[in-house]
């Protein structure tokens, strides 16, 4: 596993929680800003071309057709660089995806007559295979049901210069016109209709601000996590800029993974990788800035590409009870500058060097 250095304004946050201010200071600060996406009662919805159903379990999206090597492909699009064409596409504004130019881990593609022709695909036609380690993470094995091509990223450069998130979801690789749901389309998939242009696609439970979020997760740079999460393995996006920054000049945003929270499918406290593997749900992961309550809204701190940091409770902490759920960011790095969270096996809390691609589309009210 590779590590990276805490960026400066992770560092910045840390030590403001050494001085033990930084709880009241982010909570007051935050609850004056300006909310994005759209405001239903408290309830905001980011994707607003989409639909979301009554649990907050699916979103139906507009689906549209792409080529690849002569191929029939589908995708969706949740975000882009520019204000304007977000606002057009009623999808996330993430300004952050435009510092992914020139990198690897953005596709340049040509459009012709309205279709966007990708340079790499997916292989959706791998079987998922997930097996629990001894202590659940890390798993005993981790085989990814869908596999990105060499070249492939979910991040597309349009010809006029505006990059979306654009993950390929569906792939008619025999050609018959028909999408076969098991070995050419995304697992997350619950219902898919191309003559209508629309698909159904599970969403997964997260937290931010102490607030439930419910995202969409379609990619990962890392095999283990894009097979936790049941998404597409892409090495590529790895090269967007930079693991350990989440600046204004970086692509990526902070997410923390817990490794060893509680476990039990019917535990109020249950949290983490371990618990994913051994219960079967949501890692309860926690997102630090979403396109909601922006300092900058101007220039959003969000990204949909989430820079994972592994953080590993003590030996102590778990001792003394304090392991318990955990839906705040800032709360979180608090834990850290108290060293009672750290990286894995006790190594220094840093970005573990891989991405997880996953916008959010609700946020639930606040308690």
């Amino acid at each position: 596993m590779k590590y990276y250095f805490v960026s400066m304004r992770l560092l910045r946050r840390i030590a403001l929680a050494l001085a033990g201010i930084v709880i009241a200071t982010f909570a007051t600060s935050r609850g004056a800003l300006a909310d994005g996406g759209q405001q239903l009662g408290t309830t905001h919805v980011f994707i607003r071309s989409g639909q979301v159903n009554a649990d907050f379990t699916q979103v139906t999206l507009p689906l549209f057709r792409g080529t690849s090597h002569g191929q029939t492909v589908y995708y969706v699009i949740t975000d882009s660089s520019d204000t304007a064409d977000a606002a057009t596409r009623q999808v996330n504004y993430a300004p952050k995806l435009a510092n992914a130019k020139g990198t690897a881990a953005v596709q340049i593609v040509t459009v012709v007559n309205g279709v966007v022709d990708f340079p790499a695909t997916v292989d959706f036609s791998p079987v998922r295979v997930l097996t629990p380690g001894p202590t659940g993470f890390p798993p005993a094995s981790a085989q990814p049901g869908a596999v990105g091509e060499p070249g492939y990223s979910p991040l597309i450069q349009m010809p006029n210069g505006v990059v979306l998130n654009a993950p390929q979801i569906a792939r008619d690789m025999n050609g018959d016109g028909r999408i076969d749901l098991q070995t050419e389309a995304a697992d997350k998939i619950v219902a898919l209709n191309t003559a209508a242009g629309l698909v159904t696609y599970l969403l997964t439970p997260g937290f931010y601000d102490n607030r439930i979020v419910h995202y969409a997760s379609f990619d990962s740079s890392s095999q283990v996590a894009a097979t936790i999460e049941d998404v597409t393995w892409a090495p590529n996006l790895d090269a967007a800029p930079s693991a350990g920054d989440d600046s204004q000049v970086s692509a990526r945003e902070g997410l923390i993974a817990f490794i060893n929270g509680q476990t039990g499918a019917s535990n109020p406290q249950r949290q983490g990788l371990t618990s994913a593997l051994l219960d079967g749900l949501s890692p309860l992961q926690t997102l630090e800035e979403i396109e909601e309550g922006q300092s900058d809204p101007g220039f959003p701190a969000y990204s949909p590409l989430w820079d994972v940091h592994l953080a590993e409770w003590t030996p102590a902490a778990a001792a003394q009870g304090l392991n318990t759920r955990q839906p705040n960011f800032s709360t979180e790095l608090s834990l850290v500058a108290q060293g009672l969270l750290t990286g894995p096996g006790g190594t220094p809390f840093n970005a573990s060097g891989f991405i997880v691609n996953c916008p959010p589309v609700i946020l639930e009210p606040g308690k």
